[in-house]
């Protein structure tokens, strides 16, 4: 019988897999089948919870993947990984002097060795349409294997590469969020950001992920609070919403003299059922 496995490669590369007869734990390092050969990863989710990632992701492409493990790795294994993995930093010195000698305008990222070295992926980011076919044969020869070139974009640079956000914390990109979905500047309307680029931008330069996932959290969370702008009859009489503070639970209210005050959420939805002498709550009454 068989069941799915997520495979975790370099970086944030992640993909799915059919296990036959393996007893296998989340962590264990383990040689699948690749493009042309075989690749070495480390199982990250195994069965339904795999399954599950993988359809919602659209890694499949079909019901059950089309590649298998193979096997789990050996130590030694684990010691010609490392080995490639220090050697990428050769190859990416020797590409991007390449670039330099074709005078290509493109950046060279990052590089991946397969685990048999029978094919290497070059990443690379580019403003616009480069023509690499030339730097290909040229990068062949001296790498005497298949190579790939594989445009990416400034966000999936930075879940490539990793590094730290203004939170302090490590990318998300880079550790735990499953995939890059558009992010609009409506998003931080919608939590009361700064609207300044500098501020609310991640380390690739794009908006940040977190106003994405976060999102849904916020648009909760002001569901129980009247809107800005609207008015409401309190025991002071009728005053509008000026602002909400959705972590505080307060709201800011100004009265027809232009004098201000902060209230508490639950404060406020009693003064409104005081004031209307009903079951009413804090949604704005016109």
């Amino acid at each position: 019988m068989s069941t799915f496995a997520e495979v975790g490669f370099k970086g944030s590369r992640k993909e799915y897999f059919t296990v036959q007869d393996m007893d296998l734990a989340p962590g264990e390092h383990v040689i699948v089948e690749a493009d042309r050969g075989q690749d070495l990863g480390r199982v990250l989710a195994l069965g339904a919870v795999a399954e599950r990632k993988c359809s919602a992701s659209g890694g499949c492409g079909t019901p059950v993947p089309d590649r298998q493990v193979v096997r789990p790795a050996r130590d030694n294994e684990l010691d010609v990984l490392e080995s490639l993995r220090r050697d990428e930093e050769r190859v990416r010195t020797t590409t991007r002097k390449k670039v330099e000698e074709h005078e290509l305008r493109m950046k060279v990222t990052e590089a991946e060795w397969q685990f048999d070295r029978k094919k290497l992926t070059i990443y690379f980011t580019a403003d616009r349409r480069v023509d690499f076919r030339q730097l290909v044969r040229d990068l062949a020869r001296t790498f005497r294997t298949r190579i790939e070139l594989r445009q990416i974009g400034v966000r999936d640079e930075s879940a490539l590469l990793g590094g730290v956000g203004r939170c302090g914390r490590e990318l998300c990109c880079s550790t735990w969020l499953p995939e890059l979905k558009p992010v609009s500047l409506q998003l931080a309307k919608d939590q009361n950001l700064s609207l300044n680029p500098a501020q609310i931008s991640g380390c690739c330069g794009r908006l940040m992920c977190c106003l994405q996932y976060e999102h849904d959290t916020y648009v909760q969370a002001r569901r129980r609070f009247p809107r800005e702008g609207k008015s409401l009859q309190t025991s002071r009489g009728r005053e509008e919403v000026m602002q909400v503070d959705i972590w505080r639970e307060r709201v800011t209210l100004k009265d027809s003299e232009g004098e201000r005050r902060t209230v508490e959420l639950e404060a406020l939805k009693e003064e409104v059922r005081e004031a209307t002498g009903g079951p009413g709550s804090a949604r704005p009454t016109s």
